[in-house]
C-alpha cells in the first residue's frame, strides 16, 4: 500500500508494513543498537507492537526499502490526540539528502489525517545531529525520557 510518492527526490515513497511482513523490519531495527536484542525477542516484541495503536512504514527509494520508522497513536492528558515517531532509521548513504525532512513531512500530514493534536518522539541524548534537525522543524526539547530495566 502506497502512503506517497513523490518525485521530487528520485522515487520516494512511504509504504505502510503490515504485520505478516514485519520480516522486513529487524534487520533496520538491529542497527538502531550498538548492542541489539537477541532475534528472537526483538521479533516477539515487533509482532506485539502490532497489536498495540503502532504502524509501521517502510522507507523506499527506487522501490528499493532504504529504511524504517514505526507510528504509535494515543491521547495524552496533557496533549490530546498524539502521534509519537518511533524507530527511524534511512540507510547511511541516503542520509543528508532531504529524505528526513520530507518523511517528517509525510508522519506530520498523515497525522493531521488521523486527528492527531501532537507529535511526540524521543532521541537519544548522544544524536546531537537529530536533535538540530527536529528543532529545525519545531519540536521542543520537553522534558527527559527515563527507562529503568525491571
Amino acid at each position: 500500500m502506497t502512503i506517497l510518492a513523490e518525485n521530487r527526490i528520485m522515487e520516494l515513497a512511504f509504504n505502510k508494513i503490515l504485520k505478516e511482513d514485519f520480516q522486513q523490519v529487524l534487520p533496520f531495527l538491529k542497527k538502531l543498537h550498538e548492542h541489539p536484542p537477541e532475534e528472537e525477542l526483538l521479533k516477539s516484541r515487533l509482532l506485539e507492537m502490532f497489536d498495540q495503536n503502532y504502524e509501521c512504514f517502510g522507507i523506499y527509494m527506487n522501490k528499493n526499502l532504504i529504511g524504517v520508522f514505526g507510528l504509535w497513536f494515543m491521547t495524552r492528558h496533557y496533549a490530546g490526540r498524539a502521534c509519537e515517531v518511533d524507530h527511524v532509521y534511512i540507510e547511511e548513504q541516503y542520509q543528508g539528502k532531504g529524505l528526513g525532512r520530507s518523511l517528517m513531512e509525510f508522519i506530520h500530514q498523515y497525522a493531521e489525517s488521523k486527528n492527531c493534536e501532537t507529535m511526540e518522539l524521543n532521541s537519544y541524548v548522544e544524536n546531537f545531529g537529530s536533535h538540530k534537525f527536529y528543532m529545525n522543524l519545531g519540536y521542543i526539547i520537553r522534558g527527559y525520557h527515563f527507562l529503568k530495566k525491571l
